[in-house]
């Protein structure tokens, strides 16, 4: 794609969205742009001076459809183009962004440059569009570097002025320019007159180990978020599923949870088949701390595993990621014990 490096180098992966869409004047109707002559529909890029590339997915994935499948696709192109390129501008679509940001951070281990994810609420052809700007800042921090090291060398989501860790987000907001919060980490960096870089907590440039891409994923596994008057018959038939390797329980509060003898027993049985099952809080912010209260110290006693401060996005790719990568039941809950790429917090 890229043979002789010169400048700062960016490569640039429409994935699919609505970043990329403009009018056909012909139709009326919003088709995806040609990549090749993304200046010609925001010129702003030619000010840059940046040696600028793009590959585009053919056909483009709308988020809905994204997959373990495209996860790969994109993990190949970033692996393949590696070493031709400064930094790297995902564009997807705004509903999954977090998903597919998570599972890149999981994938993508030892990674040393810029990934950075970002979209749009407004087609880039509508004169209201939110997606120049993302798309302009998302280049300029891929392309960010002191002393030839990578401001930020993680897998981020760039979303209105705001830069967050890709693991820490979620989607907030179907409507608002501000679509993307990080309840339980701060901004990696804030954008106004300057781009303010939290460099505390940028994960630092290890430019002495090689990028690893995992590929495999075990898909496997199913959330049960809990509310009051939940049934047996319910949650008897999610760990009963199938094949099912792992279960993610969105639970109230601090992790807490009904003490019903049965729902105990459910879960027990699952455990005892080898399932494994992940408590996360349903609350937009905060952290799991099993055994606060009795309602968790019971399931924390059956064997369910703490998933601390994990997003509902990093829980379950997290999780997939893990079946894929280990055989071992211990070895898939050591790893969700511990922090792979940034995603959880041990106070």
């Amino acid at each position: 794609m890229k043979n002789k490096k010169k400048e700062i180098s960016v490569l640039i992966i429409y994935t699919g969205g609505t970043i990329g869409m403009v009018h056909n004047p012909e139709t009326g109707s919003l088709v995806p742009i040609d990549f090749r002559y993304i200046s010609d529909h925001v010129p702003e890029l030619k000010k840059f001076g940046y040696d600028l590339h793009s590959v585009s997915f053919d056909p483009v994935k709308d988020s809905s459809n994204i997959d373990p499948a495209v996860w790969i696709k994109m993990a190949d192109i970033i692996d393949e183009n590696y070493d031709n390129f400064d930094g790297f501008v995902v564009l997807h679509g705004t509903d999954t962004m977090a998903y597919s940001a998570s599972a890149l951070s999981f994938m993508l281990e030892n990674l040393n440059k810029p990934v950075i994810l970002t979209g749009s609420q407004l087609p880039i052809g509508l004169l209201r569009t939110d997606g120049k700007e993302n798309l302009i800042t998302a280049i300029e921090i891929a392309a960010a570097n002191e002393n030839g090291v990578p401001s930020v060398p993680e897998v981020c989501i760039y979303f209105d002025n705001k830069l967050t860790r890709g693991n820490r987000t979620t989607k907030l907001s179907a409507e608002h320019f501000d679509a993307f919060s990080s309840p339980n980490y701060s901004y990696l960096a804030e954008v106004g007159l300057h781009i303010k870089y939290n460099r505390n907590q940028i994960t630092p440039a290890q430019r002495n180990r090689k990028l690893t891409v995992h590929k495999v994923f075990n898909t496997n596994v199913a959330i049960l978020k809990l509310f009051p008057g939940i049934t047996r018959n319910l949650v008897h038939a999610i760990v009963n599923t199938n094949g099912l390797k792992g279960l993610i329980i969105e639970t109230f509060g601090s992790g807490n949870a009904p003490t019903y003898d049965w729902f105990l027993e459910e879960l027990l049985g699952f455990i005892s088949k080898g399932g494994i099952v992940l408590n996360v809080t349903q609350c937009h912010g905060g952290s799991v701390e099993m055994g606060l209260y009795e309602t968790s110290r019971q399931m924390l006693s059956a064997g369910v595993v703490s998933g601390r401060d994990l997003t509902s996005e990093a829980s379950v790719t997290k999780l997939m990621h893990l079946l894929g990568r280990y055989t071992l039941r211990e070895e898939v809950i050591k790893g969700l014990n511990r922090s792979l790429a940034g995603e959880i917090s041990f106070s």
